[in-house]
């Protein structure tokens, strides 16, 4: 069952007729409970975060704000007045980037927030940006360039003639056709000239051209010459070469090596060096190679060489967390940021993981259903490679996913059989070991 606070909210770019403009935005928004109610008359928690970059970009100013409602559950406030979180509002620079306003707000009045909007500031603040004009220095360079008539005499009156005013009168032949006479000077031949219209070839004007110039009239071959017909390389993968060795194209396959070199071994174009791609089993940015993206053969992910916990639990059981619902490997990021924005509950499986520094690395995220089940098709390797590496191997036992199945339960995979089961998010305590993209 989804229990969800609605609001709608509007941002307000104020004016200002002072000369320094003000370091604050209007903002108003309407909150209802879940019965589509207006929360009325009553105090709001909000913060407010100015992102930039993206809806989920670098927090360059944050406040918190307790706002009322009034009548009509309308909450308004003023950005920029609040208890400041963090950053300067009045050094954002709204020429630098894009920007996004993201809300968080507890219909209750306190910290606990509830519901979350973020939208992009479509239109850069004109009044905060405006104030760059404040810092233009410099002068104008007012010289007259131009030349300047210096022929009159006030004493005498005007200095030019009629007939001088005359002469300044000049006459534009419109006349601009040429006759034949005129074409011929121009080395052209003059008079009436037909145009052929009809610039299409019928079949036999066609096959007149092909037999004239040697051209091929079907692929089969005729004559054991190449001079005369065009054939063209083939590839089998995206990636791959050809050329002609002198009697036919020969291929030059694709490398998956990293900085291979092409080189001419024996007089055969061949690939050297590079390095080798990674694979399933191979220690590297931190972890244990997975899975390996056949795209390209050069990212996937890793798994974290410890678990994280033994016993944690999934959290906010009977919250439905929109977006947590990816099954396919890699889309656990995803679900983890979801889940994190939706349940702050501290300690639980997707906070252990964002909040995880192994390796060095704190772009963990807890994995998706499929990748669990990656994991356990490969144990054995994984497993080896793990204790090989100074790790704890994963254990035959239950481990969670970042798939959220219903407002109660989630995903996770058992490494004994492989088999995936819906457990309940707050009553059931498992094992919990983070995964992150290279």
């Amino acid at each position: 069952m989804k229990r969800i606070f609605t609001i709608v909210a509007a941002l307000l770019m104020t004016a200002s007729t002072w000369a320094q403009s003000p370091e604050k935005m209007s903002y108003q928004a309407v909150v209802r409970n879940t019965n589509n109610a207006l929360v009325a008359t009553q105090a709001v928690g909000m913060q407010i975060s100015i992102l930039q970059g993206g809806v989920t970009g670098t927090p360059v100013y944050v406040e918190t704000q307790t706002p009322s409602t009034n009548a009509n559950g309308l909450v308004s406030l003023e950005i920029g007045t609040g208890t400041i979180v963090s950053g300067d509002f009045t050094t954002i620079d709204w020429a630098n980037d894009i920007y996004f306003i993201k809300t968080e707000t507890d219909p209750t009045g306190g910290t606990t927030y509830t519901i979350t909007g973020t939208s992009q500031l479509m239109s850069v603040p004109y009044a905060l940006h405006a104030k760059t004009a404040e810092s233009i220095t410099g002068t104008v360079d007012y010289t007259e360039t131009d030349p300047e008539y210096t022929g009159w005499d006030k004493s005498t009156g005007i200095a030019i003639t009629e007939s001088q005013i005359t002469d300044l009168v000049h006459t534009v032949d419109t006349d601009t056709h040429l006759d034949a006479a005129g074409v011929t000077a121009l080395g052209f031949t003059g008079g009436a000239h037909t145009v052929d219209t009809d610039t299409q070839l019928d079949e036999a004007a066609v096959d007149a051209f092909v037999a004239n110039n040697g051209y091929l009239t079907s692929f089969t071959e005729v004559d054991g010459s190449i001079t005369n017909e065009i054939e063209l390389p083939t590839t089998a993968n995206t990636g791959d070469m050809s050329y002609w060795n002198g009697t036919s194209w020969a291929l030059i396959a694709s490398t998956p090596n990293e900085g291979a070199t092409l080189q001419m071994v024996g007089g055969v174009p061949t690939w050297t060096g590079g390095t080798p791609p990674p694979a399933i089993g191979d220690f590297t940015d931190g972890g244990i190679v997975i899975w390996v993206d056949p795209t390209d053969n050069s990212h996937g992910l890793v798994v974290d060489m410890n678990d994280l916990s033994s016993s944690a639990q999934w959290g906010c059981i009977y919250t439905d967390i929109p977006g947590a619902d990816g099954t396919t490997i890699g889309s656990g990021a995803q679900n983890t940021i979801d889940i994190v924005a939706g349940c702050t509950t501290p300690g639980t499986a997707a906070d252990l993981c964002v909040n995880s520094t192994s390796g060095g690395y704190s772009d963990w995220f807890l994995p998706s259903i499929d990748a669990l089940i990656q994991v356990y098709n490969n144990l054995s390797v994984i497993n080896n490679a793990i204790t090989t590496n100074g790790g704890t191997s994963i254990d035959i036992a239950w481990y969670w996913s970042s798939t959220e199945q219903l407002d109660y339960t989630a995903f996770a995979t058992h490494f004994i059989y492989g088999n995936v089961v819906g457990e309940a998010k707050s009553w059931s305590a498992m094992q919990v070991r983070g995964v992150r993209a290279f």
